[in-house]
């Protein structure tokens, strides 16, 4: 979504140099799926197409697409000016994106050389996901946050478990119980 030029938040990425770069990778894709389309083979054969025939054609139509994209991209100056995101607006993202992640990491545990974290479920790193989200971002108070930072995970482990009979993640908290 491009923004109002009449903001004065500092540019992150262009729209512009986000076109190019989008492009770029595309075309890199393309690449690989030609490469790859042209080893298994992408002809036509007595019985139909061969295993790569459609991949193949899809990528090279894919890539004119991206080539049209990229030339319009570095010939049209004048998009240049238009702010992508801003510094602030990345800000925001990353307020979501960083606990997202630490969410994921917290579900099946993380290695990092010699940290061994274990995964807590799904259920353990929902609560803590909710209640910090809503304490950081949302701001609320701690029993609020907490109150329903226990309850969805509660929720969602009887609709899943109990009544769908759809296994999830769980950690050693769910094994304690013996509910894992």
């Amino acid at each position: 979504m491009h923004q109002d030029k009449s903001h004065a938040e500092p540019t992150l990425v262009s729209s512009r140099s986000l076109d190019i770069a989008v492009a770029l990778l595309f075309l890199v894709a393309v690449a690989i799926v030609v490469y790859d389309s042209a080893r298994i083979g992408f002809g036509w054969r007595e019985d139909g197409p061969a295993p790569a025939f459609f991949p193949f054609w899809i990528a090279v139509g894919m890539g004119a697409a991206s080539l049209v994209n990229l030339m319009r991209a570095i010939g049209d100056r004048a998009a240049g000016d238009d702010t992508f995101v801003s510094m602030p607006a990345f800000g925001r993202v990353l307020t979501v994106l960083i606990p997202s992640l630490a969410f994921i990491a917290l579900i099946g545990g993380l290695s990092l050389g010699p940290v061994d974290l274990p995964g807590l479920g799904i259920y353990v790193a929902s609560a803590i996901f909710i209640t910090g989200f809503m304490l950081m971002v949302g701001r609320e108070n701690l029993f609020k946050a907490v109150a329903i930072g226990v309850a969805v995970p509660v929720v969602t482990f009887m609709m899943f478990e109990r009544w769908f009979l759809v296994p999830l993640p769980k950690g050693p908290l769910e094994s304690l119980l013996g509910l894992g």
